[in-house]
């Protein structure tokens, strides 16, 4: 059985509480890059979660953000913690957005979406719906962590068991970090980056890029912190985080 995250309030506050470091230093700052975001862009957040990234895109760029989700419970966390008069969040029933008007958002991202769904066919759609709202020209990104390097033992997560190899669609465990020093299991599914291209392609994308960010390879965009005494060795050898970007 996979990780319950649309009705279970407990997997929300144990992913709001994990200790998205890597993500910070080297995920979202790549999104943002890859996505070419710039100041009041209409940004869809498709799996905003609890709302971390939607509230960076703001902050950082002031952009407009619809922010979606299925989960009540990341929403609810998202608008008590993360609320700002940019962004507007909303939970969805299924892939569809139908109070979403066609060709209404300059670029989409999904951080942490595709690798939580277990059938390759509800990926298909999520893209094709995203494709559906873009612009002509606008872009969508999707971040997950890199099939390439499943586990390794990265800063704050370890995604799937060292020296196993997963196919298309295996589940994996994944285990997360808390600033507490307390760990969070949870259960996400592997796809190789063939599966995200075939996605991409079908849905109509063209264009399409697939970066592997390292440590070093950030520089100094927008939004980097200073992290202190935690150790970055890993991601400075081995790439965490597949970001795949498509054109509409």
């Amino acid at each position: 059985m996979g990780t319950d995250w649309k009705n279970s309030s407990d997997v929300a506050a144990g992913f709001d509480a994990y200790d998205d470091l890597p993500e910070r230093v080297i995920g979202y700052p790549t999104v943002f890059k890859e996505l070419r975001l710039g100041s009041a862009a209409r940004v869809l957040d498709y799996g905003c979660g609890p709302g971390k990234v939607a509230l960076r895109a703001v902050e950082e760029f002031g952009a407009e953000v619809t922010a979606v989700d299925i989960s009540r419970a990341m929403l609810d966390i998202a608008r008590q913690q993360r609320a700002h008069p940019r962004i507007s969040y909303h939970e969805v029933e299924s892939g569809r957005l139908e109070f979403l008007a066609d060709a209404s958002f300059d670029v989409a991202m999904s951080c942490y979406v595709f690798i939580n769904i277990g059938n390759a066919a509800e990926l298909q759609g999520i893209a094709s719906e995203v494709f559906r709202v873009l612009r002509r020209g606008g872009r969508y990104a999707v971040l997950d962590t890199n099939p390439a390097t499943t586990g390794i033992q990265f800063s704050t997560f370890l995604s799937g068991k060292p020296g196993c190899g997963y196919t298309a669609g295996a589940q994996r465990s994944v285990i997360l970090d808390r600033p507490d020093g307390t760990t969070m299991t949870l259960f996400d599914y592997h796809w190789p980056r063939q599966t995200y291209l075939d996605v991409f392609h079908q849905a109509g994308f063209h264009g399409v890029t697939c970066a592997e960010p390292l440590l070093g390879d950030v520089g100094n965009l927008p939004g980097r912190p200073t992290e202190g005494n935690r150790d970055l060795a890993a991601e400075a050898v081995h790439p965490p985080f597949l970001i795949v970007t498509g054109v509409k």
